[in-house]
């Protein structure tokens, strides 16, 4: 396997990052502004991660093929016998067989430059005029396939250079959100946010609520800002749980739901959590909420935000608006600190001492930057201690005061 190059930026200005906690620092200014770094990101932690692309169900509505792009590479999805993922080219003179974002329901995969068809499973269906050709294979001209892999309703693709396999990759996430039956959660609302920030600046605001009590008093009053422990656990994820305020049942704006909980999900504690790169879940008593999170440029990104919810479920409002309101103070936020960030008097800071997950995604990032393959075997290999119950010991990597919004 070649060896993917660093990212162009300063080793020297990586270096602080990856300091112990208590005296590292944060990323150097290109890496949230330079078009350059982001082009390495799209290329070697999307296309080279296990990238999270929707939900299986809504990606295979009314279609059995769909063009997607994820990180710079562009990919073919089938839904036959099982979600497969292709390069999205013709093996014949790489054309695309679908553009981005098109979808079509037909028994193969036609190309439209010269004719060539392939089955959902990827095999050469028909190469027009090519029965004269010598040595011509068509067993060896099939679609090229890329790994592909549902997890708990989710289709994520290793689009690039190989990833750990997916157990491996999700780790000790299996099991924490095991008792929220997600697969079984249907989507109630979603809304789809454009941000003026970097895609990373967005998860570290996520991750940390140091800056709750200044720009989330809706939060605040049904969930302490000073609660909760995160993890530090195998997979290339991390996050934690924050509590539930004693006369609050779920988040929102009273601190009541319908009445309707997830079966043997927690009832106190809400879960928090980034799987790299760019799924953000964060689990309730009574709904699942996600971020997919989809960089456009180095300062904008898109956010689709969804609730998923047990059935018997008519009204997501008491969870969307909350949330909304919620999103809406993070994103501008997060837009400030990107004008911030390109500053010519921007100097990376320190991190403080409830800002521990802030600091794990910071670091990973940074060692990504310098070799991605061995950044992510790192996090997915460190620990191989399995964790199915959410409420049990699982080394809390800090104090209480380390939740985030």
């Amino acid at each position: 396997m070649t060896q993917p190059p660093a990212a162009p930026l300063d080793p020297a200005g990586i270096e602080p990052a990856l300091r112990p906690f208590g005296s590292s620092r944060t990323l150097p200014a290109a890496a949230y502004t330079d078009p350059a770094v982001l082009a390495w990101e799209r290329r070697h932690l999307f296309a080279g991660a296990w990238t999270t692309l929707g939900r299986l169900d809504e990606l295979s509505e009314g279609c059995n093929q769909r063009a997607v792009t994820v990180g710079d590479v562009g990919v073919l999805l089938t839904f036959g016998d099982r979600p497969r993922a292709f390069a999205n080219l013709c093996r014949h003179r790489a054309h695309e067989l679908l553009a981005d974002g098109e979808t079509a329901d037909r028994a193969s995969a036609v190309c439209p430059y010269h004719g060539w068809a392939y089955r959902l499973d990827g095999s050469l269906a028909t190469a027009p005029r090519m029965a004269g050709v010598a040595n011509f294979d068509g067993h060896e001209l099939g679609l090229v396939e890329l790994p592909a892999a549902v997890w708990h309703g989710w289709l994520l693709v290793n689009a690039g250079t190989p990833a750990p396999p997916v157990a491996e990759y999700t780790g000790a996430l299996d099991g924490l959100l095991r008792p929220y039956t997600l697969e079984t959660l249907r989507l109630g609302a979603r809304h789809v946010y454009a941000v003026e920030a970097n895609w990373k600046a967005i998860v570290e605001n996520y991750q940390e609520c140091y800056h709750c009590p200044l720009i989330h008093p809706e939060l605040c009053k049904v969930s302490p800002p000073t609660s909760g422990d995160n993890w530090a656990l195998p997979g290339a994820w991390i996050g934690g749980t924050m509590d539930l305020r004693e006369h609050a049942e779920t988040m929102s704006f009273d601190g009541r739901g319908t009445g309707v909980f997830i079966e043997g999900a927690p009832r106190r504690t809400i879960l928090y959590v980034t799987l790299f790169p760019n799924l953000l879940i964060s689990a309730h008593p009574d709904y699942v909420m996600t971020h997919r999170l989809t960089p456009l440029a180095p300062g904008r990104t898109e956010i689709e935000c969804s609730w998923y919810f047990p059935e018997g479920i008519d009204d997501p409002s008491y969870a969307a608006d909350f949330w909304d309101l919620t999103n809406r103070q993070d994103w501008a936020a997060t837009e400030s600190v990107q004008r911030g960030l390109n500053s010519p008097h921007y100097v990376p800071g320190p991190l403080a001492d409830n800002e521990d997950a802030v600091y794990q995604w910071i670091s990973l990032v940074a060692a990504a930057y310098l070799d991605p393959v061995a950044a992510i075997a790192a996090a997915c290999s460190w620990n191989t201690q399995p964790v199915s119950d959410p409420l049990a010991t699982t080394a809390p990597a800090s104090e209480p005061g380390t939740a985030r919004t």
